[in-house]
């Protein structure tokens, strides 16, 4: 399973339930140790190399390793590759710090996200890649996270993450009175929030003034901020559940008064139209360009999962929207009624899978329910269980050596809900070797307008997305006046 919740939309709970009800609030005690599909790449460095080499430690060579398996792993394109070097150069050079050592690794995540270490070490999604149009929004990205190493942001962060587990613990061993921890944690947490948006406005101060002289376009830093809040209202109906697909808004909020800042920073060095975009070059750089899930992890077609590595696809049922996290496919049906959870898990092969669903890991098993099943020729066992405020039907399908789990959610017990339930298990099957040869990524294809072409006539020629229109005009940073003129470069998304 591969690669957000949204904070802004009250409906979210009920979608995200998916995730933290099917997990913590059933019981699933093993659910943290749940393996993904897919393991990440091992660690590398060398997905952009720096201006000098970086010193490592085991630290840094232990977060780094992290981030790459929470991420994918790395994202290697030689063309992308070269242009975020030459960007990297300009920038440090224009810095105050031109010494300083910086690396950045391509992450291999269709999240839009981006993030440094103390160490100088940064950190940016293919994903973020491909929703910038121009050299100069991706430029402000870069200083914005340099300045955050040249402020000795990411420093900070690391010691106040580290004095409130210290305080946690302190709280912890204050006694019973609940009241005063909580005021004390609350306090903790409202101070390192409000630092935390200060050191947001310092860094993009910064990261304005450090791409204005490397002469790049320091309005690219407003344009981003606002294509990523436009990006993050076309993803807020649906909601995911994913922590690691958490986008760049998740930890730089793109307020109104922070775009209004970035602008204002941005007039102290050009005018609109001054500075460097570079935006054939970096269209020709993005051009097939991985987007959004990678089909090494499996990904959602509709309502189709397919993995083609590990060969197999199932399907929900009309009304359920699935989302592949990194620890599990997750769905939830509209309304909020049903969900569901799928996910790999380790089973001991003398185990047979009906004792495997009475082992404890649930809550509330009802024992005498399991079955022993097979499903399209597949060992299964089926059970149900209880809640206080859901009832479950779970599955467990042995496929060669994994256990798959399918884990159901319904707030009222039916049998056209459990009739759907089965049916989404009984579509689980072997993928075909044409099914397989047949899957392919989604990317980022770079066209050029013709006479007569509409902003809806090119947005329809976009595959395996939703609101073609409403993403053509994010991907392109086109607002809902903007018509397109013969021979303009504009990226689509094809399989």
């Amino acid at each position: 399973m591969a690669a957000s919740a949204s904070q802004r939309d009250p409906r979210s709970s009920r979608r995200v339930f998916a995730a933290a009800v099917l997990c913590a609030s059933l019981g699933l005690s093993a659910c943290g140790d749940l393996g993904r599909f897919q393991t990440a790449s091992s660690p590398s460095f060398a997905a952009v190399k720096p201006n000098k080499p970086a010193a490592q430690t085991p630290a840094t060579e232990r977060e780094h390793s992290r981030i790459l398996s929470s991420y994918g792993g790395s994202y290697d394109d030689p063309r992308l590759e070269a242009l975020i070097t030459k960007t990297v150069d300009r920038l440090v050079a224009a810095s105050e710090r031109p010494d300083l050592a910086y690396k950045v690794t391509i992450l291999n995540s269709g999240a839009v996200n981006a993030f440094a270490l103390p160490t100088g070490q940064l950190y940016v999604t293919r994903g973020l890649i491909a929703l910038a149009s121009d050299t100069s929004e991706l430029s402000s990205v870069l200083a914005h996270e340099m300045a955050h190493v040249l402020a000795k942001h990411a420093a900070i962060r690391e010691d106040q993450a580290k004095q409130a587990a210290v305080v946690t613990r302190v709280v912890a061993d204050m006694g019973s009175d609940s009241d005063m921890n909580a005021l004390a944690l609350a306090k903790t947490k409202l101070t390192m929030a409000s630092f935390s948006r200060a050191q947001e406005f310092e860094a993009d101060g910064i990261g304005v003034g450090i791409a204005a002289r490397a002469k790049f376009d320091p309005f690219g830093a407003s344009r981003f901020l606002t294509a990523m809040e436009r990006n993050a209202a076309l993803k807020a109906g649906r909601a995911p559940a994913d922590p690691r697909s958490l986008d760049f808004l998740s930890s730089h909020p793109a307020t109104p008064e922070r775009v209004q800042n970035a602008q204002s920073s941005a007039r102290q060095y050009s005018s609109p139209e001054g500075g460097e975009r570079d935006r054939d070059a970096y269209l020709a750089a993005i051009d097939n360009l991985v987007y959004g899930e990678d089909p090494s992890e499996g990904f959602v077609r509709g309502r189709r999962f397919l993995h083609p590595k590990l060969g197999f696809t199932f399907q929900v049922p009309d009304g359920f929207v699935l989302e592949n996290t990194a620890q599990a496919v997750v769905g939830v049906r509209e309304g909020g009624a049903q969900a569901m959870r799928f996910d790999v898990v380790r089973v001991p092969a003398e185990q047979t899978l009906g004792d495997y669903l009475n082992s404890g890991w649930m809550e509330n098993v009802d024992k005498t329910s399991t079955e022993d099943t097979s499903i399209n020729g597949f060992p299964s066992a089926t059970a149900t269980a209880s809640g206080d405020q859901w009832q479950f039907r779970i599955y467990a399908l042995r496929f060669g050596s994994d256990v798959y789990r399918f884990i159901f959610a319904a707030k009222k017990k039916t049998p056209e809900g459990d009739r759907s339930f089965r049916d989404t298990v009984n579509s689980f099957r072997r993928l075909t070797l044409a099914e397989i040869q047949a899957a392919r990524p989604l990317r980022i294809k770079v066209v050029t307008v013709q006479p007569g072409d509409t902003v809806e006539s090119v947005a329809h020629r976009m595959q395996g997305i939703d609101r073609p229109v409403d993403r053509f005009r994010v991907l392109n940073g086109l607002d809902s006046r903007s018509t397109l003129k013969p021979r303009d470069r504009v990226k689509i998304v094809v399989d």
